[in-house]
């Protein structure tokens, strides 16, 4: 596959069965060949949009020594500003030429993950920063919840499986500034290094521009640029080791632009949607069979998650 196919969730969320199946079929075969689709259709209006780009924008122009405030020690970089450099690919020691911001779940009350996940953290002196950040997150949310659907549907689960799963999960919305590139970039290091995710799906803003490659299943880089009105959305590891690796986690990177543009920063927003931690991750029955032998041993998503976060170097052991 050469290029990143196309979808429309308003066919799933139409009245039309036939619309619906076509969604689900087309998506189903995007993550089961190449594991990324662009999608149109999605919750986030122009006004969200440009909003959450303006206080994204605001947020990485504040001085280093108060965005520096807001790096919590001891969270693993779970909530609020992770600084330039400090995460790096599964494998590599070169750090990302990105420095970014995240935004976590806001927990219905009572639940029993209440005290699971750190607090949010607010940006004082950005008045409408923490507000435009939810509001873009639970939109992001809610997109994923229909794309979970459809792929439920697709490999032979009830519709709604995955929905109880969703609801407080661990999901990250994350802000990245790649700022301009000064100097040579030492030991290779590139804007994101070769990498799969680590959640069930990602929803990605910002993949208008040249810089994000996928790696097909040739083993070729190819180019991932969404439309304006498009989302890119890709299979990440917990979705692919739950599906036995019928939907495919594809390996992507975010590499430097030519010399010429170096002088530029890039953003881009990144939703990853993760479960509850005591989803189990086991590989499906219903993706089991004499061809597709059982791939990886049984794991929670929080033990899965509490791995890589120590193999991108965000956590200690």
């Amino acid at each position: 596959m050469q290029q990143i196919p196309s979808v429309d969730l308003r066919d799933f969320l139409s009245d039309d069965p036939a619309r619906k199946q076509k969604f689900v079929n087309e998506i189903g075969k995007a993550y089961e060949e190449i594991g990324f689709v662009a999608l149109k259709g999605h919750f986030l209006d122009d006004k969200l949009v440009e909003d959450l780009y303006g206080e994204v924008r605001n947020f990485f122009n504040l001085p280093l020594e108060t965005k520096a405030k807001y790096e919590i020690p001891g969270i693993g970089g779970q909530r609020g500003y992770v600084s330039f450099g400090k995460e790096h690919a599964k494998g590599r020691s070169a750090g990302d030429l990105k420095e970014f911001w995240h935004f976590g779940q806001y927990v219905s009350e009572g639940s029993k993950y209440a005290g699971e996940y750190p607090e949010n953290v607010t940006v004082t002196e950005l008045p409408h920063f923490n507000q435009v950040g939810k509001e873009a997150y639970q939109m992001l949310e809610k997109t994923g919840i229909y794309v979970l659907r459809a792929l439920a549907i697709h490999i032979g689960l009830d519709e709604f499986y995955f929905d109880n799963y969703i609801k407080d999960g661990n999901s990250i919305l994350r802000p990245i500034h790649y700022p301009p590139i000064t100097d040579e970039p030492k030991d290779g290091a590139v804007r994101a290094a070769a990498h799969g995710d680590i959640n069930l799906i990602t929803l990605l803003m910002g993949a208008q521009g040249k810089g994000l490659q996928v790696q097909n299943h040739d083993g070729q880089w190819i180019d991932a640029m969404a439309e304006p009105d498009e989302l890119m959305i890709n299979v990440g590891d917990m979705l692919s080791r739950h599906t036995n690796n019928k939907l495919k986690s594809t390996i992507h990177q975010v590499v430097n632009p030519p010399r010429e543009l170096w002088g530029t920063s890039r953003f881009s927003i990144p939703f990853f949607m993760h479960p509850v931690s005591d989803m189990k991750l086991n590989c499906l029955e219903q993706c089991i069979d004499a061809d597709n032998p059982k791939l990886y041993d049984d794991i929670t998503a929080g033990e899965f998650l509490d791995e890589r976060l120590v193999e991108l170097g965000l956590k200690k052991k």
